[in-house]
């Protein structure tokens, strides 16, 4: 009796697995929608070769954002889960290699150091946070309202953390577009006549918005969400007749815009929109019979709700431990040459 069940119990696992080779083998596309292939993929195709290891019953090829997947359905779709784990990670901390991979192949969560006022990670991992009292005010009041000013000198950060919000928010879907701008206006330099194309003259001008953005998104992703018009980087003088919707608006180096120019610019705001406008009141490079619009607009917007204005000071510089210093020189200068210039007190003229 017994060598009849093993027999019958060796026929029907025999059976099974006959079945199993004989089934139908399906093909199955795993998008990269939001984690970039070039760090999914890893350094030669590292993480690939790995995941052909884990899963050598499944044949796979990645191109582009596209894996395909060929193999048994009940593997495939334990493949499919496991890749998904990988493509949050990947979106979240922008980086994925071996040893994260392995970890949630042994049902493992990797742990990642937590980072304090954390905004987004940036390209490789790198943590980028809020890292003093005002860039994490800057922080809070984005969550509160709709329009912010961040004002303060070079170097405290304003438009870093400015543009990590505006990325945050595209990365969690709150918005379906970043549009940075910035006045095209010479810091005291006549360059005169630019070659190339229209975005050839521009991007001078608009550089430092790009520089923030490749730290914070890696270069094949950057350069799909600038062709498809996901990222904007515009001049301000483009902004007049647009409606911007469902979008974060930066106007970089506002102290530079007229009264006419500020004014157009916070009326596109449009629904789903919100703005962050910077700018630093000790570098204004208009001529000097043109009045800054951003004062103006700090002086005729003050008290409305939905409205928050940010201060930075010397305190906040982040750059290079020499910013700091020659910031606070040039204000004692700029502080003596007003007193030397200031007339003389009424007590004065009447002791004279």
């Amino acid at each position: 009796m017994t060598r009849l069940r093993h027999y019958f119990f060796d026929e029907n696992l025999a059976l099974c697995q006959i079945v199993r080779i004989f089934a139908p083998m399906i093909e199955k596309v795993i998008l990269l929608e939001q984690a970039d292939p070039v760090i999914f993929y890893g350094t030669n195709n590292s993480n690939i070769l790995l995941l052909k290891t884990l899963y050598p019953k499944l044949r796979f090829a990645a191109r582009g954002r596209a894996i395909k997947v060929y193999g048994d359905e009940d593997d495939i779709e334990m493949f499919q889960a496991f890749v998904d784990r990988l493509i949050n990670y990947c979106n979240e901390y922008n980086k994925l290699n071996e040893e994260v991979i392995l970890s949630f192949y042994n049902g493992e969560s990797p742990v990642e150091k937590k980072q304090d006022s954390l905004i987004i990670y940036g390209v490789n991992g790198k943590p980028i946070t809020a890292r003093t009292e005002n860039q994490k005010r800057l922080v809070d009041a984005f969550a509160k309202n709709d329009l912010c000013f961040a004002l303060g000198p070079a170097g405290s950060g304003k438009t870093y953390v400015a543009i990590a919000l505006a990325v945050r928010a595209l990365k969690n879907k709150e918005i379906r577009k970043i549009i940075l701008s910035r006045p095209a206006v010479e810091a005291g330099e006549k360059l005169g006549f630019l070659p190339g194309e229209m975005k050839d003259k521009l991007d001078p001008y608009l550089q430092p918005l790009y520089d923030a953005l490749e730290d914070m998104i890696p270069t094949a992703k950057l350069r799909e969400l600038l062709e498809t018009n996901v990222i904007q980087i515009a001049p301000l003088a483009y902004m007049r007749g647009r409606t911007l919707s469902d979008a974060i608006i930066i106007l970089d180096e506002a102290q530079n815009t007229t009264a006419p120019q500020i004014k157009m610019f916070l009326t596109r705001l449009g629904l789903g929109a919100r703005m962050i406008v910077t700018g630093d009141m000790s570098q204004v490079d208009l001529p000097r019979n043109v009045g800054s619009g951003l004062v103006q607009a700090q002086h005729i917007l003050r008290g409305i709700p939905g409205i928050a204005t940010v201060e930075f000071d010397k305190r906040d510089i982040v750059r290079h431990r020499l910013v700091q210093k020659i910031v606070e020189a040039y204000d004692k200068f700029e502080l003596t040459q007003k007193q030397q210039t200031l007339p003389p007190t009424s007590a004065g003229s009447e002791s004279l």
